[in-house]
């Protein structure tokens, strides 16, 4: 047997005897004959916990301070769940990120993964240890400093590991079993998803689905390592996130006597309440003055998600402008757009940070026509209004008021017959993640 990289969230190490459980299976899984790498995040809200301390400190905390600070929560996990472990009979090393060979850049809160040379993982798995990696965390290749990967950076970690060594798969553990329809704290109903493609998954995460990380599922595609989400509180079989050509064969791999499954049209309804909504009126409809818009965002890191401009106005020659984007750069983007004013001679900016996006994700829509009339139908039938439309050839977002959010969601739930016939959707605990 090969290499399975085992990746626990904050919620699966809360508390001491949480990390004992955990110890307990990753045991399990070594005794089944198999070598074990394991990603841990923080215990429980210790990111935020820290975090707030810094604010607590300093207004505005150096990035490399910050980063220094913020990744001694994942230290703390490791080194408690290989004492855990070692408890077990079981030999088990710890190590943080750079240890464990994370070569990253240098963007300090959200640096990337430019390499892994998991020389010392290697060793300690040929001296049948259990290797334990600190998530979320690595060094950079310039300056040698900590950095940190940002938020679910530890799922980044275990796939990145896991592609490294060749595994045989990553086990993202977390507090739900597996992926869902939509969330189940919305749907209650909502349907485990067995198998899932690369390509449906990076969209429901792009769309504020918050069990997979977006980089972690993009590195996997590119790496093809299989992904398996499991519940580190339960023993159900979770969820598959493998290449589209995969889905069918392990969609068989059941009791044998199933039937042959095709992939489903819909595969789920995604919703992000962390969006905000910029019109910038009134803007002259002529050569160069969206492109003159969107690049002073660019320059300012602001990303942007769905965009609309509207027909120009035959009387005045003036068109709007309206894009999305998170709603955490909403004032940093409105000050940027009011230093353009006079240069691009536009009328206003209209702020809206009370909305949301519902996504309608699933590859079967590439080939069965009528998805979109019965997704405006559904959310039209629920009393709530569209602001925005977007599309890709497997996703239909809009834009909604935040407040009806809940409503778009169990309505295209029920519409696309998405709905379990037993509540199978436990949250065992934490936030999800």
């Amino acid at each position: 047997m090969g290499i399975v990289v085992q990746k626990y969230g904050g919620s699966s190490v809360s508390d001491a005897a949480s990390i004992k459980r955990v110890a307990q299976r990753i045991v399990a899984t070594k005794k089944a004959g198999h070598d074990v790498v394991v990603v841990v995040s923080a215990m429980g809200d210790t990111t935020d916990e820290l975090l707030d301390l810094a604010h607590e400190v300093s207004p505005l905390p150096p990035g490399r301070e910050l980063d220094m600070l913020l990744t001694a929560g994942e230290r703390i996990s490791m080194a408690l769940l290989a004492m855990a472990i070692g408890n077990l009979g079981q030999q088990a090393q710890s190590f943080t990120g750079s240890q464990a060979g994370v070569i990253t850049d240098s963007s300090h809160g959200r640096a990337k993964i430019i390499d892994v040379t998991p020389g010392r993982i290697s060793k300690a798995i040929e001296e049948g240890a259990v290797a334990i990696v600190a998530g979320f965390q690595g060094v950079s290749h310039e300056s040698k400093d900590i950095t940190t990967l940002g938020r679910g950076g530890s799922d980044t970690t275990a796939v990145a590991l896991a592609a490294a060594l060749e595994a045989e798969v990553c086990e993202i553990y977390t507090d739900v079993d597996g992926i869902f329809t939509a969330d189940p704290r919305i749907v209650p109903t909502a349907r485990r998803i067995p198998v899932i493609s690369y390509e449906e998954t990076l969209e429901m995460a792009a769309n504020g689905a918050k069990i997979l990380h977006l980089r972690c599922v993009e590195y996997a595609r590119r790496n093809n390592m299989p992904i398996h989400v499991r519940s580190s509180f339960s023993s159900k079989e979770g969820t598959w996130v493998v290449s589209a050509d995969r889905i069918n064969d392990l969609l068989n791999q059941g009791d044998g006597e199933s039937p042959v499954m095709e992939q489903a049209i819909i595969s789920g309804v995604a919703h992000d309440r962390s969006e905000a909504k910029i019109t910038v009126v009134g803007v002259p409809d002529k050569v160069g003055e969206a492109a003159r818009i969107f690049e002073t965002l660019a320059d300012a890191q602001i990303n942007l998600d769905m965009i609309v401009q509207n027909v120009s106005a035959a009387a005045t020659g003036l068109t709007d402008i309206s894009f999305t984007l998170p709603r955490a750069e909403g004032q940093t983007a409105m000050t940027t757009l009011a230093r353009l004013k006079d240069e691009v001679g536009y009328t206003q900016l209209q702020y809206d940070d009370g909305v949301g996006k519902v996504s309608l994700v699933g590859a079967g829509m590439r080939t069965n026509p009528g998805i979109s009339a019965k997704f405006f139908k559904a959310i039209a039938d629920a009393g709530v209004n569209i602001e925005m439309i977007s599309t890709s050839e497997i996703r239909i977002s809009v834009v909604v008021n935040e407040q009806q959010i809940d409503d778009a969601v169990t309505a295209a739930h029920h519409a696309f017959d998405l709905d379990s016939d037993e509540v199978e959707a436990v949250i065992y605990g934490g936030t999800g993640r």
